[in-house]
């Protein structure tokens, strides 16, 4: 079994994950929890994650509140079940802490868009623009922006900045383009997008909302305008489940990953959520990040046991990214 787990780990690279394979009879919930405790570990969990990975998690939320949980997480490993940038902020926020993740390859089509050389071409051309980046994006991208944001205080950020002040805005250019019309702002938008919240057809989301005319349309600003446009409230993940608890509408179509339904679900039992369906058919007929689902229970159980595969940032990388995300983090907390 030793050798099985040094090759694995030698392959590790390759596969982005530790490829051991794990009795059937091994009850994985109830190993997660003792190994959590024996190693002094918390996991925190994206609402995109599969519903089980959420049950065990310590913390579940989006982006923001990752980070802002990150911040303050006391263990001595974190277990990210997360896309990449999500444990590489982590890590940035915590360097003496060992981060882990269930899959290595779990990365995001947004932080793919942008990376550190073609921005800094980029800033080049307009050496003038502060540079605001999206959370969804690389250490190296952070290390070269001024500021970083979430979707859920993506204009209070902006609205911190002197209106004469030119800003680059990157990576996602559909949440870019809202907060333009938010604020009144020109942003300099990056041509960056989800491959996630661009999946949604407007077509059959009118169609879905004909069969529920009282449900209520609510969407993820990574969203095409054309689907924002048709919806009710915009908001975050965290915002969406806000406005479904605290609304007294009885349904709702959710424009944004599937993952979230789960959460929502469990704070609005007595509420009906539908997934709003997306351009291709498809098993679920709604948005999923292949991404995200790329962790797996028996992948975090490995990943906890082994403790690998784990996430570090280069030093000099990450004390240039830090200063971005603290500033993010001081203004959210204002």
């Amino acid at each position: 079994m030793e050798t099985d787990i040094k090759l694995a780990i030698q392959h590790i690279d390759k596969k982005g994950f530790l490829d051991i394979e794990v009795p059937k009879t091994i009850d994985l919930v109830a190993e997660i929890k003792r190994l959590k405790k024996e190693k002094n570990a918390v996991i925190l969990a994206h609402y995109y994650q599969e519903p089980a990975i959420q049950d065990i998690a310590d913390y579940v939320g989006d982006s923001l509140g990752l980070s802002q949980e990150a911040e303050k997480v006391e263990a001595d490993i974190i277990v990210f079940a997360g896309v990449h940038f999500m444990a590489e902020t982590a890590k940035i926020l915590n360097p003496s802490k060992k981060v882990i993740i269930p899959d290595l390859n779990a990365g995001c089509s947004l932080a793919e868009a942008c990376s550190a050389e073609d921005l800094q071409a980029f800033k080049d051309k307009h050496p003038n623009h502060l540079v605001v980046t999206y959370v969804n994006t690389t250490a190296a991208v952070k290390a070269i922006s001024d500021i970083t944001c979430t979707s859920s205080n993506a204009k209070k950020i902006i609205d911190s900045i002197p209106l004469d002040q030119p800003i680059i805005f990157a990576p996602d250019k559909n949440l870019g383009d809202y907060i333009n019309k938010l604020t009144g702002r020109n942003m300099l938008l990056w041509e960056g997008a989800c491959i996630v919240h661009e999946a949604f057809s407007i077509e059959k989301l009118l169609t879905t909302h004909k069969k529920y005319p009282n449900a209520r349309i609510i969407a993820h600003p990574e969203s095409e305008a054309v689907i924002l446009r048709a919806a009710e409230y915009i908001g975050s993940t965290s915002g969406l489940i806000n406005y479904a608890k605290n609304t007294d509408a009885l349904e709702f179509i959710v424009a944004t990953e599937a993952g979230i339904l789960h959460e929502m679900q469990k704070e609005v039992p007595h509420k009906k959520l539908i997934p709003a369906p997306a351009k291709e058919d498809n098993t679920c007929a709604c948005s999923e990040c292949h991404f995200m689902k790329m962790n797996t229970l028996q992948k975090l159980y490995i990943c906890l046991k082994h403790e690998l595969p784990e996430v570090t940032v280069p030093e000099d990388i990450r004390v240039k990214a830090l200063k971005p995300i603290q500033r993010m983090l001081e203004l959210s907390a204002k």
